[in-house]
Formats: structure tokens, sequence, C-alpha cells
């Protein structure tokens, strides 16, 4: 336990499971009073008893704006002036292109990016106010690049990073810090829909540096830092909290992959980088 929000009061959306509870958790222990924002009535109920006189729920579906403001109205109410927001509450749909129908990808809209901007005009409003807060956007390592397989998701993610740029330039010089976390593979219900073990999902992990999914833990400390005074000179940023993933790809013919076994022995044969360097020294004759 330590005391890095100490006086701070957050909300929190999608915080009854996953990385919104694994942030919720987090804040709780760094000092902070929060509401556990969800439409997982049951879930967040059970969190907040759990985690004490420092955390309320409330039932709130993110795309409605008059849940925004009975929110918003309850955070002040029970702990005072709300100071962080955690914009963590996301759908998604593993789709092809050709498989999604208009109500399907609005719906993903709906919740990720129109919920997104919610939280901003509304809580962030109230933050441009009294001219400070720290606004944490949730969005993925697929806002940063392309995915084939969740089209909704991946336009939705590059919304929320772009938005992030927004309200940025708009709220800094209001005292108002905006900053987007995006997360690689997470270890969660939505990352893990079918339940498999850990070891399991991490041998689909082979072309990601660190060779393993992520924990919602992980992505909590992220948020953490950006919600806390330790990230005061940090606005409109981007954190890759991936495992390398949004580094690039491996080439698995190329010295440095993880299939090079000599790697780091001086004398070790690469015969493939040597075939290329010694093509390239050919054809510059």
């Amino acid at each position: 336990m330590g005391n890095r929000l100490l006086g701070k009061v957050a909300i929190i959306t999608g915080g009854a499971r996953g990385m919104g509870e694994a942030t919720a958790r987090t804040f709780v222990a760094e000092g902070a009073k929060v509401l556990i924002a969800d439409v997982l009535q049951a879930e967040g109920e059970a969190l907040a008893r759990e985690l004490g006189a420092n955390a309320r729920f409330f039932h709130l579906d993110i795309s409605q704006e008059e849940g925004w403001q009975a929110a918003l109205a309850s955070a002040e109410e029970l702990f005072g002036p709300v100071n962080v927001l955690v914009n963590n509450a996301a759908i998604n749909r593993f789709r092809s292109i050709l498989d999604t129908d208009k109500a399907t990808f609005q719906k993903v809209l709906d919740i990720n990016v129109i919920g997104t901007f919610l939280g901003l005009r509304i809580v962030g409003g109230a933050m441009v106010r009294r001219r400070a807060g720290s606004i944490v956007n949730i969005s993925s390592v697929d806002g940063l690049r392309g995915a084939n397989g969740y089209v909704a998701y991946v336009t939705s993610k590059w919304g929320v990073r772009g938005m992030t740029k927004a309200a940025a330039l708009e709220f800094g010089p209001r005292g108002v810090r905006v900053n987007s976390v995006h997360p690689g593979g997470v270890f969660t219900v939505m990352g893990n829909p079918t339940g498999v073990s850990r070891e399991e999902v991490n041998k689909d992990y082979g072309s990601v540096p660190l060779q393993r999914v992520g924990l919602p833990e992980e992505i909590a400390q992220a948020s953490l830092f950006l919600a806390s005074d330790a990230a005061s000179y940090i606005c409109g940023a981007e954190l890759a909290v991936d495992g390398g993933w949004s580094a690039g790809n491996y080439t698995m013919s190329l010295p440095g992959s993880p299939d090079d076994a000599g790697y780091g022995q001086p004398d070790a044969e690469h015969a493939i980088g040597k075939f290329l360097d010694a093509a390239i020294q050919q054809s510059n004759r």
C-alpha cells in the first residue's frame, strides 16, 4: 500500500472486472477514493464491498449521457470533486470486415468512442472548470497499428487515440492532463474469451518481444503513473504497455530472433545473415 493517489477521487469505467478491476484495486491501495462504474452490477458491487469505504459501485452505461451526469454527481456527493478519470470500458467483436454488419460496428463505436467522448465532455468538463485533473484513456496496441479480424475495435481504438490528442490540446492549458495507454494482449475475459490457461495463451505470443500475454495489474500500473503527480509534465502522450508488440514483428530467419541459437555468441555462425551480407556486397560492386 502506498500514497501516490492520496486525496484523489477517481472514476474508473469498466471497473468491475479485468483491467478496470485491477485499476480500482491499485488506486484504492494507493490512497484514492474510487467510483467503480460498470454495467456489471453483481461483480461491481462485490468488488466495492471488498475494497471498503473508499470504493463505491455505480451502474453506468457509458454510451448514455444522462448516466455520466449521474455518475459524476454521485462521485462528488460520496467523495468530493473528481480529479482522475480512467476511460477503460470497452467491448470487442471478433469479425472480419465482410462479416461485420452496421449494427455491430455502431455498437462498438457507441461504447468505445462515444462513451470515451462523453467521459471527456462531462467529467473532463468538471475538471476543466476546476483547472485540475488527469484523464487516462485506455486505447490499445490496435490503436497504433492495424489488425485483421476486428475492424470495429481497431477503428474505435484509433478514435480514442485521436480524441486523446484533441483533448490534451484543449484541456492541457486549463490544468487537465490527458494521456492514452495502449495495452497489448491482456489476460482478461475480453482478451481470453475462450478461458484457456495463461500458458496456452502465451504460445500465441511468440512474435512479442517479452514472449507472453500481459496481466491486468501491469496495465493498472501504467494508469496509476499517469494519474499520479509523478506524471505532472506528461500530456498528450501514448504509453504502449504491450510487451514490445508495437515495436515490430520478428523476421525469424534473421539474426537476433528467438530462433537464433547463437545470439550473443561472438563466434557463432549466422548463416542467413552472412548470406545476405554477401549478396548485398556483390550487388554493390
